[in-house]
Protein backbone atom coordinates (compact mmCIF):
# COMPACT_ATOMS: atom_id res chain seq x y z
CA UNK A 1 0.00 0.00 0.00
CA UNK A 2 1.60 3.59 -0.88
CA UNK A 3 0.79 6.00 1.56
CA UNK A 4 -0.46 9.66 -0.16
CA UNK A 5 3.35 11.23 1.39
CA UNK A 6 4.80 8.67 -0.66
CA UNK A 7 3.31 9.31 -4.06
CA UNK A 8 3.66 13.53 -3.28
CA UNK A 9 6.90 12.62 -2.80
CA UNK A 10 7.58 10.76 -6.44
CA UNK A 11 5.33 13.19 -7.92
CA UNK A 12 7.15 16.40 -6.42
CA UNK A 13 10.52 14.53 -7.40
CA UNK A 14 8.99 14.06 -11.34
CA UNK A 15 8.29 17.84 -11.34
CA UNK A 16 11.56 19.16 -10.03
CA UNK A 17 13.02 17.18 -12.44
CA UNK A 18 11.50 18.22 -15.77
CA UNK A 19 11.33 22.13 -14.44
CA UNK A 20 14.99 21.75 -13.95
CA UNK A 21 15.84 20.59 -17.52
CA UNK A 22 13.44 22.72 -18.23
CA UNK A 23 14.17 25.99 -16.65
CA UNK A 24 17.80 25.10 -18.15
CA UNK A 25 19.37 24.91 -14.60
CA UNK A 26 20.83 21.97 -15.70
CA UNK A 27 23.83 22.25 -12.86
CA UNK A 28 21.13 20.76 -10.34
CA UNK A 29 20.14 17.94 -12.51
CA UNK A 30 22.32 15.32 -11.23
CA UNK A 31 21.65 16.60 -7.33
CA UNK A 32 18.31 14.66 -8.07
CA UNK A 33 20.11 11.42 -8.17
CA UNK A 34 21.33 9.57 -5.57
CA UNK A 35 25.49 9.18 -5.13
CA UNK A 36 24.83 5.26 -6.59
CA UNK A 37 22.60 5.48 -9.79
CA UNK A 38 22.09 5.26 -13.43
CA UNK A 39 20.75 7.00 -16.03
CA UNK A 40 19.69 5.45 -19.22
CA UNK A 41 17.95 6.57 -22.51
CA UNK A 42 16.91 3.94 -24.27
CA UNK A 43 15.23 3.62 -27.90
CA UNK A 44 11.81 1.26 -26.88
CA UNK A 45 12.52 -0.97 -29.99
CA UNK A 46 16.12 -1.76 -27.66
CA UNK A 47 13.92 -2.24 -24.28
CA UNK A 48 11.49 -4.47 -26.06
CA UNK A 49 14.46 -7.03 -26.78
CA UNK A 50 16.08 -6.56 -24.02
CA UNK A 51 19.53 -4.63 -26.26
CA UNK A 52 21.35 -2.80 -23.49
CA UNK A 53 22.43 -0.26 -26.49
CA UNK A 54 21.46 3.35 -24.49
CA UNK A 55 21.39 6.52 -26.56
CA UNK A 56 22.96 8.17 -23.48
CA UNK A 57 24.32 6.29 -20.46
CA UNK A 58 25.84 7.49 -16.96
CA UNK A 59 26.48 5.21 -13.94
CA UNK A 60 27.52 7.78 -11.14
CA UNK A 61 26.58 11.09 -9.95
CA UNK A 62 29.76 12.34 -11.62
CA UNK A 63 28.90 11.01 -14.94
CA UNK A 64 25.79 12.70 -14.97
CA UNK A 65 28.19 16.28 -13.92
CA UNK A 66 30.40 15.48 -16.43
CA UNK A 67 27.47 15.27 -19.25
CA UNK A 68 26.27 18.85 -18.15
CA UNK A 69 29.93 20.52 -18.27
CA UNK A 70 30.06 18.82 -21.78
CA UNK A 71 27.10 19.94 -22.70
CA UNK A 72 27.68 23.82 -21.80
CA UNK A 73 31.66 23.94 -23.06
CA UNK A 74 32.26 21.21 -25.77
CA UNK A 75 28.92 20.07 -27.49
CA UNK A 76 27.97 22.33 -30.64
CA UNK A 77 24.02 22.32 -31.25
CA UNK A 78 21.68 24.38 -32.51
CA UNK A 79 20.02 26.84 -29.50
CA UNK A 80 16.70 25.60 -28.26
CA UNK A 81 14.32 25.49 -25.84
CA UNK A 82 12.34 22.30 -24.12
CA UNK A 83 9.22 21.95 -22.44
CA UNK A 84 8.56 18.44 -20.78
CA UNK A 85 4.51 16.97 -20.27
CA UNK A 86 4.57 14.47 -17.52
CA UNK A 87 1.55 12.45 -17.07
CA UNK A 88 0.43 9.27 -15.65
CA UNK A 89 2.63 8.95 -12.70
CA UNK A 90 2.25 5.84 -11.30
CA UNK A 91 4.18 4.51 -7.74
CA UNK A 92 4.07 0.49 -8.00
CA UNK A 93 5.32 -0.17 -4.99
CA UNK A 94 8.21 0.11 -2.48
CA UNK A 95 10.34 -2.75 -0.99
CA UNK A 96 13.12 -2.30 1.47
CA UNK A 97 13.33 0.92 0.92
CA UNK A 98 13.37 1.48 -2.81
CA UNK A 99 10.16 3.20 -4.48
CA UNK A 100 9.19 2.01 -7.92
CA UNK A 101 7.10 4.53 -10.28
CA UNK A 102 6.62 5.07 -13.84
CA UNK A 103 5.15 8.44 -15.80
CA UNK A 104 4.41 8.98 -19.14
CA UNK A 105 6.32 11.81 -21.07
CA UNK A 106 6.17 13.88 -24.12
CA UNK A 107 9.35 17.13 -24.98
CA UNK A 108 8.57 19.54 -26.94
CA UNK A 109 11.38 21.23 -28.56
CA UNK A 110 10.81 24.52 -29.57
CA UNK A 111 14.37 26.27 -32.31
CA UNK A 112 15.40 29.72 -30.60
CA UNK A 113 17.96 29.80 -33.92
CA UNK A 114 17.95 33.20 -36.39
CA UNK A 115 16.11 30.75 -38.98
CA UNK A 116 13.90 28.79 -37.12
CA UNK A 117 12.96 30.70 -33.89
CA UNK A 118 9.47 29.77 -32.27
CA UNK A 119 9.09 26.71 -34.20
CA UNK A 120 8.06 23.94 -31.68
CA UNK A 121 7.97 20.12 -32.49
CA UNK A 122 7.67 17.27 -30.53
CA UNK A 123 10.94 15.93 -29.92
CA UNK A 124 10.62 12.66 -27.84
CA UNK A 125 8.08 10.90 -26.21
CA UNK A 126 7.87 8.07 -23.88
CA UNK A 127 7.77 6.61 -21.01
CA UNK A 128 9.80 6.88 -17.16
CA UNK A 129 10.92 4.04 -15.53
CA UNK A 130 12.93 4.87 -12.14
CA UNK A 131 13.92 3.26 -8.76
CA UNK A 132 13.62 5.96 -6.13
CA UNK A 133 15.08 6.31 -2.47
CA UNK A 134 15.66 8.82 0.20
CA UNK A 135 19.26 9.86 1.04
CA UNK A 136 19.49 12.34 3.79
CA UNK A 137 15.69 12.57 4.11
CA UNK A 138 15.47 14.03 0.39
CA UNK A 139 14.04 11.40 -2.49
CA UNK A 140 16.47 10.93 -5.06
CA UNK A 141 16.18 8.69 -8.16
CA UNK A 142 18.86 5.65 -7.91
CA UNK A 143 17.67 4.55 -11.53
CA UNK A 144 16.06 6.67 -13.90
CA UNK A 145 15.33 4.35 -16.67
CA UNK A 146 13.72 6.99 -19.88
CA UNK A 147 12.50 4.37 -23.06
CA UNK A 148 11.94 6.60 -25.73
CA UNK A 149 9.00 5.48 -28.50
CA UNK A 150 10.79 8.16 -30.57
CA UNK A 151 13.57 6.33 -31.73
CA UNK A 152 14.80 8.97 -34.21
CA UNK A 153 16.28 12.12 -33.28
CA UNK A 154 16.10 14.77 -35.24
CA UNK A 155 19.00 16.13 -34.09
CA UNK A 156 22.05 15.54 -31.70
CA UNK A 157 20.71 14.30 -28.23
CA UNK A 158 22.52 16.81 -25.67
CA UNK A 159 20.16 17.71 -23.32
CA UNK A 160 18.49 14.99 -20.99
CA UNK A 161 15.24 13.62 -21.49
Amino acid sequence: MVTAETRATVEDLFHTYVHCIDDDDLEAWPSLFASQCLYKIVPRENADQNLPIAIMYCDSQGMLQDRVTAHRKANLYGAHFYRHLVSSIQVLGEENGVIQARANYVVFRTLADAVHYGTTEVYSAGAYHDKIVMENGVAKFREKLVIADTCKISSLLVTPL
